[in-house]
């Protein structure tokens, strides 16, 4: 029988101390291996319709790990292209609030819009700052800079109490927190950090009205019958989720529906569980070495302040982390160990 441990050495073999999945994760020999798969069937010129099938069987994977029926999941591109679908729906004058620095691709199409009232406030403050009038919050599960964690049910409950919309980023949580997208009207996730796949692929969970969406960028996938509405305008949108989607990149979802498929065998309470050990065992070493992280309980990612300048020199040691802000910015997953931890103390301590 296979164990986490078993499971997780069998598909990952890195060159390196890798401390970056807030980056970028690293892809499971599974998904390389599929990935190959994917490229010779178009080199050797065989239909397509594998590529195809691997769309619908991520769409419902990524379905079963938020927590909602596979009808409510649209696949795309990126965050900012699924953030910008939102930003379409509001009215103008619509008031949107944020958190301040939340990551780009969540915030700046409502900023780009030009009509709409954007406001920021710190995220400690975002549940409390929710009034009469606010149309949508916005903000991420996890903070890209820190980690640091929204408190999501105040959130809701302020959103609700007010008539307020609510969209979250789990970009920077889904594959290590669980998620509950039914609770938020609109979720979205890239696919290529803590679930492991390639770049390309984002899925965004709208209501089951659909939330007032306007499917701006439908071709023919968007089509209730795809295949029949190659030419002319589509006669009929799909009834589900899938009215938003845009033509996918073959190839990366292919290596997403097997990267979803590890993370469910591997279970998100297992990898969450996982990676908090791992997140407390730096912040207890930087102690020890006189440093203290900022903030961010519960969470896979740990951000030291004065320390993002040695970033080049911990990538030239073999050990790969971020610098954002000054601050050095490590994150942890499923396939790092206590002695990647510390060895990354111990270069931090010469």
């Amino acid at each position: 029988m296979e164990t986490f441990e078993s499971l997780v050495r069998a598909e990952f073999h890195p060159k390196n101390t890798y401390l970056n999945t807030a980056s970028s994760g690293l892809l499971p020999a599974r998904t390389v291996t599929a990935l190959h798969e994917a490229v010779a069937i178009r080199a050797e010129g065989r239909a397509l319709d594998p590529l195809f099938e691997d769309v619908e069987i991520a769409r419902a994977a990524f379905a079963r790990l938020a927590g909602v029926p596979v009808t409510r999941v649209a696949a795309g591109a990126s965050v900012a292209s699924q953030t910008g679908l939102v930003a379409a729906s509001l009215p103008a004058g619509a008031e949107v609030l944020t958190a301040e620095d939340d990551f780009t691709s969540v915030i700046n199409p409502f900023y780009t819009r030009g009509d709409l009232k954007v406001r920021a406030v710190p995220l400690e403050r975002l549940a409390e700052s929710v009034r009469p009038g606010t149309a949508l919050v916005a903000v991420s599960a996890a903070q890209s800079a820190d980690g640091r964690i929204a408190d999501l049910p105040a959130l809701r409950e302020a959103a609700r109490t007010h008539g307020a919309r609510t969209y979250v980023d789990f970009s920077q949580a889904a594959g290590w927190l669980p998620m509950d997208a039914d609770a938020y009207d609109f979720t979205v996730s890239t696919t290529f950090k803590w679930l492991l796949g390639p770049h390309g692929a984002a899925f965004l969970v709208v209501p089951e009205d659909f939330g007032e969406l306007t499917p701006l960028l439908a071709g023919w996938v968007a089509a209730e019958k795809p295949w029949d509405s190659c030419y002319g305008p589509v006669a009929e949108l799909a009834h589900s989720a899938r009215r938003f989607d845009v033509s996918p990149g073959l190839f990366t979802y292919t290596g997403v529906r097997h990267s979803l498929a590890l993370i469910e065998e591997l279970g998100v309470t297992a990898v969450q569980a996982h990676d908090l050990a791992l997140a407390d065992r730096f912040r207890t070493g930087l102690a020890v070495l006189g440093h203290e992280a900022l903030p961010a309980p519960g969470s896979a990612i740990v951000s030291v302040p004065g320390l993002g300048e040695r970033q080049g020199e911990l990538s030239r040691a073999g050990i790969e982390v971020s610098n954002r802000a000054g601050n050095l910015r490590a994150s942890f997953h499923l396939y790092n160990t206590p002695a990647d931890v510390d060895r990354l103390l111990d270069v931090l301590a010469g």
